[in-house]
This record gives structure tokens, C-alpha cells and sequence, in this order.
């Protein structure tokens, strides 16, 4: 049964879907089978998989409106193991058609539960603003991973999330648990980058990864290039960082247990077996 993990941060360009790709192929890497769901109407994570939408047979939001299966939408990405679910810009619709929805906070997470079994790791990337979508992945997810850029206005935006996730744990009963704030776009020459990280270390709540993402030049061209740093260029300290970050989540793995509300298999479709 998946892992399921958020990549979330309210605030725009903190390195959200870079992490999320180059997260996801090196857990590949290391052998674990990983399916990435791109949940942001922007698609980024999408396009940095190389997807072509002209070719494609349906879209995350074709598979929670029920129109298309997931194996009709899952598609192969150049690391193998590694799948994901693209996005579209009609997703965004999906704010408007299911707000007089009953548990409109729960479609992804039922559409997940059908096939969660078949993964080691899901990953779900997230749109940078507080709304019904995010809301969804936050509740289809076990845990959550936020990157952090190594900067003071995202120290500020970490508050705000954290109370999100209070929330969602209080009001709709979900035990989602912070897997890790990432530190990202580090750079270990700039002072106000080595404050910065001090102060998530000494003051964040919940676990901060030991490893800190270097703001790399060859990451940021990565996605133009339609691939995973792992095959673009594995020999930068960009390429290194998402290798020990996957090796950080992996060893977290000991600790993990399949929350009990969320069983599910092929067998039981859109349901959830409540245990008692």
C-alpha cells in the first residue's frame, strides 16, 4: 500500500513541482514503484515528464469526474517505475462544479484509494494557493512534504500552512502528519540563507530534512528539457541533493503505517472499508 505524499507550500515558486519530479524519479531509482499526480491546473509537473497534451487520453480531472479510468490516464515517464497523472487548465473548473458537491473534499482521495495498492509511493504536486484542490490532496494524502525557500517571506507562509493542516486534522478528522519542511534554493555563501535555515531548524515543529536543496542551474533547465535531473544531468549538486532527499524519505519508511480509513483495493472501487 502507497505512501501517500503532499508537496505543498501556499506560496508560489518555493520549488514545489521541482521537488515533486526529481523526488519521485529518485525514489524510482532506488527501486520503489512511484506514480506522481499532477494536481495544479498550471501542469508544470506534467511538462517537465514530457507530456504532450495533443497526444493525451485524459487528465486527472477526467479520472475524478469518473469519465476515465486511472489506467486510461497513467502514463509512462523515461525512469522506470515512475508513472504519473497529468493535469490540464479545466481542472481549475472543478472549483466550480463540485462546491454544492456533499464531501467535495474527499474526490481525490476516493479516486486514489482504487488504485493505491498498485504503488509504493504516491505523490501528489499541489497548486500554490489555498483552495478546494488543495484541500483535496491534502486529505488524499498520508503526510505532507513542504519546501521551503531559503528566504524570510517563506518562513512567514509556514505558519499559515501549518494552521491549514490543524484544521483539516480537527474539522475533518484526518490524521495527515508533516513528513518534513524541505529547505530549497539554498545557498550556503549567502548569510540570510544560513539565518534562514537556523531559524527553521530551531523553530519548526515538526521534522526539517537534513539535506538542503542548492539553488543549481541545472534543475531550473531540466524541464525545458522535458526530464528528471536524474537523466539530465546526475552529476550536479542538485542531482545529489534529490538523491539523499530520497534516501531521507525512504528511511522514514520504518515508521510509516497504513492508516486504517483508507483500505482499499480493485476490488471495492470508489468505497472505503471503515475499520472498526
Amino acid at each position: 500500500m502507497a505512501r501517500v505524499i503532499a508537496i505543498c507550500n501556499q506560496k508560489g515558486g518555493v520549488g514545489k513541482t521541482t521537488t515533486s519530479v526529481n523526488l519521485g524519479a529518485y525514489l524510482a531509482a532506488a527501486g520503489r514503484r512511484v506514480l506522481l499526480v499532477d494536481f495544479d491546473p498550471q501542469a508544470n509537473a506534467s511538462s517537465a515528464l514530457g507530456h504532450d497534451r495533443a497526444k493525451s487520453a485524459g487528465s486527472i480531472y477526467h479520472g475524478i469526474i469518473g469519465e476515465k479510468g486511472h489506467a486510461e490516464i497513467i502514463c509512462p515517464t523515461l525512469v522506470f517505475n515512475y508513472h504519473f497523472i497529468p493535469s490540464a487548465p479545466h481542472l481549475a473548473g472543478i472549483l466550480i462544479e463540485f462546491v454544492d458537491e456533499p464531501d467535495r473534499e474527499y474526490f481525490l482521495r476516493k479516486f486514489i484509494n482504487r488504485f493505491r495498492h498498485e504503488y509504493d509511493y504516491i505523490l501528489i504536486d499541489l497548486p500554490p494557493s489555498l483552495s478546494l484542490l488543495t484541500v483535496n490532496g491534502l486529505i488524499a494524502a498520508d503526510e505532507v512534504i513542504v519546501p521551503v525557500q531559503a528566504e524570510y517571506y517563506s518562513l512567514e507562509g509556514l505558519g499559515q500552512l501549518l494552521e491549514t493542516i490543524e484544521l483539516i486534522k480537527n474539522n475533518l478528522e484526518h490524521p495527515i502528519r508533516v513528513a518534513g519542511a524541505l529547505v530549497t534554493m539554498y545557498e550556503r555563501r549567502e548569510r540570510l540563507s544560513r539565518d534562514v535555515v537556523r531559524s527553521l531548524r530551531e523553530n519548526f515543529p515538526h521534522n526539517v530534512f537534513a539535506i538542503e536543496i542548492p539553488r543549481n542551474i541545472a534543475l531550473a533547465e531540466a524541464p525545458s528539457f522535458a526530464k528528471p535531473i536524474l537523466l539530465y544531468r546526475p552529476d550536479t549538486k542538485g542531482a545529489e541533493a534529490y538523491r539523499r532527499l530520497a534516501d531521507e524519505v525512504i528511511a522514514q519508511e520504518r515508521d510509516f503505517t497504513i492508516p486504517k480509513n483508507t483500505a482499499a483495493s480493485r476490488d471495492f472501487g470508489n468505497f472505503n472499508i471503515i475499520s472498526i
